[in-house]
């Protein structure tokens, strides 16, 4: 879904292949955009069971605290649908840009 909507925005097939590797790939990704991915990363995984504070305090340089609240809600809302989805086993595959 995500890949086929940034596809239809335009966003480059390089940004889209390497969004996994986002930390590695500096020339294609800003600096603001990276730390949105690792708090992104942080937030879905929860290694440690927080957010470090050297991800945080990375993103605080990029974002309001308005923002990075904003963002955070984006990112438990999406984790909560793909959960959702896999515990209701949804095929994935069906979905089209602009459907929804």
């Amino acid at each position: 879904m995500h890949t086929k909507d940034a596809r239809h925005a335009g966003e480059s097939e390089e940004r889209i292949s390497l969004v996994a590797a986002f930390d590695e790939a500096p020339e294609f990704f800003s600096e603001k955009e990276r730390a949105a991915l690792a708090l992104t990363e942080a937030v879905t995984v929860l290694t440690d069971g927080f957010v470090p504070d050297e991800v945080y305090e990375r993103v605080a340089e990029h974002y309001e605290e308005k923002e990075i609240a904003q963002l955070t809600a984006l990112i438990a809302v999406i984790n909560t649908w793909n959960r959702l989805n896999v515990t209701a086993r949804t095929p994935g595959g069906h979905y089209k840009p602009g459907q929804y």
